[in-house]
C-alpha cells in the first residue's frame, strides 16, 4: 500500500513541476477504467462493459 501511495505522490510532482496538469483527466480515466476491469472481472456485469467500448 505504501508503494501506491509513493506512485501517486510521483505522478502528482511529475504533473505540478513539469506543468503537466492536462494529462490528470487521461490518468484519473486509466485510473477508473483500471478499477471497473478490476471490480467487474468474473462478475455477471462483466459482459455489458464490453458492449460500451
Amino acid at each position: 500500500m505504501n508503494n501506491v501511495l509513493e506512485l501517486a505522490k510521483d505522478i502528482w510532482d511529475f504533473l505540478r513541476i513539469r506543468k503537466k496538469y492536462w494529462l490528470s483527466p487521461l490518468i484519473i480515466t486509466l485510473i477508473l477504467m483500471a478499477s471497473l476491469i478490476v471490480v467487474t472481472q468474473g462478475s455477471v456485469i462483466a459482459p455489458f462493459i464490453y458492449t460500451l467500448f
